[in-house]
């Protein structure tokens, strides 16, 4: 341009005084539609416009005329011999969604940019995945960790992760379990996932379920996210069921769920308001029943799963009644209750009279729910920490007394009430 007399300047004064990209190219763009108030501009870039953040926004505006150039994304990948489609991303625009292969990181312009885009591709496709480092117009393998250790970063720089056999990935995402899944189920697969029905493995959501609330009350980090795994690969399984049954695909099933926590969520994503947890759990209910039409709280009552727990569904429905304006008594009047059903219950068992005793006994439960909500207490986990207490008392029980050599169906009744002492404070003192 020089040589050819014609005036131009360049923004390496703005990107000095830039805190980030952002910044440097709101500067830009002011810049140019300032000078552009007054004579015709050409905003020059290196590699096609699309490419650069300020050009786009400037091709957006009137009178603006757009001359396109040879990407940079284009010149790597041909220079990594990646042909077809692939996915092309600014390194200063990078993000974790965006990061699908093959895959072009442009504008590696410095070795900080370089390690920035490392540690997100290395956390999507691993530190060992195959890389190319593309510049000066040649391509050189590396592997992904060695992508901030080169001696040359410029705006020619890029980053190249071409496509990768299913068994030579070293990290996965969704896309790969629905993929593995495919395989599994595909005719010549596995015999037995190709068998395998909604109802054949209903059961196991289940299992999972609990397995990974069981992580969770252990606060295991690492059985935390096997045990999350196991869950999702169930859901995955039942929705490409649904798949070859062409009622579904996992893009649908994922539609769905974000459309409903975008729409459950109006306190963030709409106008409504929510004062702390219980004024967002309020909205959530409220846009819950309006999601699944229902009109009535008894729809809402109605609604609880079935194959919950016993304890854990009873305890829902009154919550549910709850909101729907049932009354229940107070603390003292709930707890006068149950002792009529517990004395009643005495009575049935007495006269041998299994029906009776076993209406009774459900009543007496349903009691304790609704002492459990008086009280604020989770009524299914105070079931299960009370079963762990009892596993703990007769685990220090059996040692006890086996330690001593006797027989814990041997012992006298004495025996017995000392050893069942002795087994409660040793597990009260494990529990402290």
């Amino acid at each position: 341009m020089t040589e050819a007399g014609i005036p131009f300047r360049t923004f390496d004064a703005l990107y000095e005084r830039s805190r980030n990209y952002d910044t440097l190219t709101r500067a830009i763009v002011r810049e140019i539609k300032r000078c552009g108030r007054t004579q015709s501009v050409c905003y020059c870039v290196d590699g096609d416009v699309w490419e650069d953040r300020a050009a786009r926004m400037l091709a957006a505006g009137r009178g603006v005329n757009v001359l396109s150039g040879v990407a940079k994304s284009a010149r790597a990948a041909a220079l990594a011999g990646v042909g077809g489609k692939y996915t092309a991303v600014s390194a200063e625009e990078l993000s974790g969604e965006e990061l699908v292969r093959p895959l072009v990181v442009y504008d590696v312009a410095s070795r900080q940019l370089a390690g920035d885009a490392k540690l997100l591709l290395a956390e999507r496709f691993g530190d060992e995945a195959p890389a190319w480092y593309v510049c000066g117009g040649r391509a050189k393998r590396i592997a992904l960790f060695e992508a901030d250790r080169q001696e040359i970063y410029d705006v020619q720089t890029a980053l190249v992760l071409p496509a990768q056999p299913l068994l030579e990935k070293l990290r996965f995402g969704p896309d790969d379990l629905m993929a593995i899944l495919r395989r599994l189920r595909a005719p010549d697969g596995c015999p037995w996932d190709r068998a395998q029905t909604h109802r054949s493995i209903r059961i196991n959501a289940v299992e999972e379920a609990y397995e990974l609330v069981d992580a969770v009350d252990a606060d295991d980090p690492e059985k935390i996210c096997e045990e999350a795994g196991d869950v999702t690969m169930q859901a995955a399984f039942h929705t490409l069921m649904e798949e070859e049954r062409g009622h579904f695909t996992v893009t649908d099933m994922f539609t769905v769920l974000c459309r409903k926590l975008i729409d459950r969520h109006t306190h963030v994503f709409g106008n409504d308001a929510a004062a702390g947890e219980d004024g967002a759990l309020s909205v959530w209910e409220r846009n819950k029943m309006t999601e699944k039409h229902q009109t009535t709280f008894s729809d809402s009552v109605n609604d609880v799963p079935q194959i919950f727990p016993a304890l854990l569904r009873a305890q829902k429905i009154c919550k549910r009644m709850q909101k729907g304006g049932w009354k229940f008594d107070t603390y003292e009047k709930v707890l006068d209750t149950l002792n009529k059903k517990l004395r009643a219950l005495k009575e049935a068992h007495g006269r041998g009279d299994g029906e009776r005793a076993a209406r009774l006994m459900g009543d007496a439960l349903m009691c304790m729910c609704r002492l459990g909500r008086l009280t604020g207490a989770d009524c299914e986990q105070a079931l299960s920490d009370a079963a762990k207490r009892a596993q703990r008392r007769y685990t220090a029980f059996e040692a006890l007394v086996l330690a001593d050599g006797n027989d814990v169906n041997g012992l006298s009744e004495e025996a017995f009430k000392a050893y069942r002492r002795a087994a409660k404070e040793r597990a009260a003192h494990a529990d402290d």
